[in-house]
């Protein structure tokens, strides 16, 4: 090996077209800028969107909907993921920790019990928030439901 069979790795480099490299390269001269205006010119940059005066799209487009900022996201887990939960690994008490150590929520996440499926296990839930058809189930099972 010497510095003759020198080569860049497989990929790393882009096959650049040289310009500003005489006339006889096509790409002289001007350098590919055109002649005269702002676009010529060292150190010229436009907005992202701009389309050369014409109105652009985000200004032609309408303003759509409403973000509400107070909204609260809650992650749904149903009673049928309790259930397997708990069969699968003998658990009598689900809460936050068993919830993120199972890889359902994440530790900023706010935790919301559904009333989809059937609970036959005897649980006590602990989350932010149940709905009403989860509570009465949990509860007819021989449950309790702590709200965080």
């Amino acid at each position: 090996m010497n510095l003759s069979n020198l080569k860049p790795a497989e990929g790393s480099t882009k096959n650049k077209k040289r310009i500003g490299r005489g006339t006889g390269s096509g790409r002289g001269g001007t350098s590919t800028r055109g002649h005269k205006g702002a676009g010529s010119r060292s150190g010229t940059s436009t907005k992202v969107g701009f389309e050369g005066g014409q109105m652009p799209l985000q200004r032609r487009l309408p303003k759509v909907g409403f973000k509400n900022i107070n909204r609260v996201e809650y992650v749904g887990i149903n009673l049928d993921v309790l259930q397997g939960l708990a069969e699968k690994f003998n658990l009598s008490a689900i809460n936050f920790d068993t919830l993120k150590e199972h890889g359902l929520i994440s530790k900023n996440d706010l935790v919301k019990i559904l009333g989809r499926g059937e609970l036959k296990a005897k649980l006590d839930v602990t989350a932010h928030a149940f709905t009403a058809t989860a509570q009465k189930a949990i509860e007819s099972a021989g449950g309790a439901i702590v709200k965080l």
